[in-house]
């Protein structure tokens, strides 16, 4: 135990966190956890498999070195290794035979990679936080939602704070690719390169740095499989895990489409009961999500009838994987910026009467937005009614109106045309 934890802290004997393990900076996702350290709540950072939780990690022990702080002061543990004991047991044993090594004085800091693989973890996180206090701040990944179940929360009420950590926006993909935005008009052709690609490619680090297609394809497809296989079919005791592939394969094949229960139920013979079961796992190991239809009322009994849209995490993911047949650029443009609408922390749903509305975004004032993606600058008039249809069903409390294109910008008839490119950059 002590000579992997050696291997896994260079810094006790470099000073430093080694190049190779902090990577390329992204300083939108990382700030936001920086700013955690210095408080006594321990930072709970969550997100698919390989979207770069531990490579943030990595980052903020270097800025805590870079700091002051005592190499020998922080601590980080890979939990997600296949050790045999996956009880408590083992942080005790990693907890102690660490202060063995080095006694560290004043504040310790404690990172645990994919902490979800240790059962009741949160008891022994809770018993160390209350008996140190300010002495140990613990910094934790999960790649699981429900890590952060009922229980969990009761148990670290007022004692953790949660951040979110998706693939790569497309800021921190320009970054990625050593691209400079100074001004996206002057630069458009440059950034239309770019986008163009990460439309396809997908935003998860090591695929972004990699140029080889057929390394990707079979990185991509190690991931969807370890996200199925590590986090639902092993870690849930599925016995039907042909069917829960099948599920996750459908369910990426049809991103943006509306699903009901029965329809996917009729394509992959799940029981309903079942199916909502395995979707509910598919989500919290966030690799799909589910949107809603939008009503005033949670509690609408159309809301609660109508179909759900099914999204993907990962445009490259998706590709990897789904059962596609053309480039399907449509769908990609919507699933991207689903998730950008998921990064940006927004309540939304979708709407439809006569005509769909893709997204409604709800203010905090209750204010509504519409937007409908297109991905052309070809506009078909059914995507002008359905948001004009919105406005008209809804009134006053739409406050704007937006149609994402490929280029094309205009403002017409109160709604808002603005390129998908320059959105996702927000500067639109």
């Amino acid at each position: 135990m002590k000579q992997l934890m050696k291997m896994w802290n260079p810094w006790w004997t470099e000073g430093k966190v080694p190049a190779s393990k902090k990577r390329i900076s992204r300083p939108e996702t990382l700030e936001k956890i920086l700013k955690l350290l210095d408080i006594r709540e321990l930072i709970c950072i969550t997100g698919v498999r390989r979207c770069g939780k531990s490579t943030v990690m990595y980052q903020a022990i270097d800025h805590l070195i870079g700091k002051g702080v005592e190499p020998e002061n922080i601590l980080y543990f890979n939990l997600d290794e296949p050790f045999e004991d996956k009880s408590i047991g083992l942080l005790d044993r990693i907890f102690g035979e660490y202060i063995e090594l080095h006694v560290p004085k004043g504040r310790k800091y404690i990172f645990l990679d994919e902490i979800q693989n240790i059962k009741d973890w949160e008891q022994w996180v809770k018993k160390f936080y209350d008996l140190y206090g300010e002495e140990i701040k613990f910094v934790l990944t999960g790649s699981n939602s429900s890590m952060l179940s009922d229980q969990l929360s009761t148990l670290l009420t007022g004692r953790m704070i949660t951040q979110h950590v998706f693939p790569l926006s497309f800021k921190e993909y320009l970054d990625f690719e050593g691209f400079e935005l100074k001004d996206p008009d002057i630069q458009r052709n440059e950034v239309l390169h770019y986008f163009n690609k990460y439309l396809f490619k997908g935003g998860f680090p090591e695929v972004v740095l990699e140029e080889d297609m057929d390394i990707n394809h079979l990185r991509l497809t190690e991931y969807f499989n370890s996200i199925l296989l590590r986090d639902i079919v092993v870690g849930r005791n599925i016995r039907e895990s042909a069917k829960l592939i099948e599920l996750a394969n459908y369910s990426l094949s049809n991103v943006s489409t509306l699903l009901s229960y029965s329809k996917i139920s009729n394509a992959t013979g799940l029981s309903i009961n079942s199916l909502k079961e395995y979707l509910l796992y598919l989500e919290q190991a966030y690799l799909i999500y589910q949107l809603n239809f939008f009503s005033y009322s949670v509690k609408d009994s159309i809301s609660i009838k109508m179909p759900k849209k099914i999204y993907c995490i990962d445009n490259g993911l998706r590709n990897s994987t789904a059962f596609t047949f053309s480039a399907d650029e449509g769908r990609l443009a919507e699933n991207l910026v689903f998730v950008e609408l998921k990064r940006r922390k927004l309540e939304f749903f979708y709407w439809k009467e006569k005509r769909e509305v893709d997204f409604v975004i709800k203010g905090m004032d209750g204010a509504l937005t519409g937007i409908n993606c297109t991905y052309t600058d070809h506009i078909r008039q059914g995507e002008v009614n359905a948001l004009l249809g919105f406005k008209e069903h809804f009134g006053e409390k739409v406050s704007r109106l937006v149609l994402l294109t490929k280029n094309l910008e205009k403002e017409e008839n109160g709604i808002s045309y603005v390129p998908l490119w320059k959105w996702v950059l927000g500067t639109r």
